[in-house]
């Protein structure tokens, strides 16, 4: 994006604002500067462009795994019990994680229900913790707007306590839940890269959705006009990168974002020809990765 200001400090804070992130995971270019005119005063603006800096795709490492021991299972060696070693083994190959595409574990990660987590073998779905399907779940009779004006309640006391002044409004339509906030001196809820709005929506969430018990909506919450801007940047940044994909012909891995903001990156690339993107790693560092079709 490009921004401009009286001075080039002014632009590059300015557009690391619109872009949401810090001075070291951004590129700019000085594309006019601020002239000298008469009495020390200056001429014109200075104008930037601005982007949140790509980074290269990192090798797959090699990873060892510990020699099998010649004991019978169920023997301690060392004072360590069977359930030790047998966390160990687990814990060894726990880090190897495959790309696949964002439509089935991104998909799953953007819903409001909380993901149940295991170690080990149980990565592949074997967990004992199964999610609940619709059915099993407790029936509810708390309404959206219910559900929708707790979170309203909890966003205007949550402004106040950041000493910020801002009204959340809400909208309602059907099970969606769009809650946001209009105010001054709000940026310290949203955060570098909306990493602090993404946390006071998981606190709303719980706040709201899950002390009613309700599983039905789908509850997102927006401070100063955040999401929208951002989802505009990404997608222009998306484009760009795609662009250098195509020249170069080689991969280009991005920052690790969250579910939403990956899902934007993948709906903007799926209209740029030459390119294909994945998503790659696990939450919270799980990121996309574009390469050359």
């Amino acid at each position: 994006m490009e921004t401009t200001a009286k001075t080039i400090e002014e632009a590059r804070e300015a557009a690391l604002d619109q872009l949401g992130v810090g001075a070291d995971e951004a590129e700019f270019d000085v594309l006019e500067e601020p002239k000298p005119g008469l009495f020390g005063r200056t001429r014109g603006q200075a104008r930037i462009r601005a982007r949140i800096m790509p980074s290269p795709v990192r090798a797959k490492q090699e990873r060892r795994r510990k020699p099998k021991s010649d004991k019978p299972r169920g023997q301690s060696t060392g004072g360590k019990k069977q359930s030790d070693k047998a966390l160990e083994a687990t814990d060894d190959g726990s880090t190897d994680v495959e790309s696949d595409d964002w439509t089935q574990d991104d998909a799953a990660a953007s819903t409001n229900e909380p993901k149940t987590r295991s170690r080990g073998n149980n990565r592949s779905g074997k967990s004992q913790e199964k999610k609940m399907s619709n059915d099993e779940r407790p029936q509810s009779d708390v309404t959206p707007q219910e559900v929708g004006d707790a979170a309203v309640l909890f966003m205007n006391d949550l402004v106040s306590a950041f000493g910020g002044t801002g009204t959340a409004e809400l909208t309602v339509d059907g099970i969606e839940l769009d809650v946001q906030v209009h105010g001054d001196d709000l940026g310290l809820l949203v955060g570098p890269g909306g990493r602090t709005l993404n946390a006071v929506q998981d606190l709303v969430r719980v706040a709201a959705q899950r002390r009613l018990g309700d599983h039905e909506t789908r509850l997102r919450i927006d401070v100063a006009g955040y999401r929208e801007r951002r989802s505009a940047a990404l997608s222009k940044f998306a484009a760009e990168v795609a662009g250098q994909v195509r020249e170069s012909g080689t991969a280009r891995s991005l920052e690790p974002m969250t579910s939403a903001d990956r899902k934007v990156i993948h709906d903007a690339l799926n209209d740029e020809d030459g390119v294909v993107s994945t998503s790659s790693g696990e939450d919270p560092y799980r990121r996309v990765v574009v390469e050359p079709a």
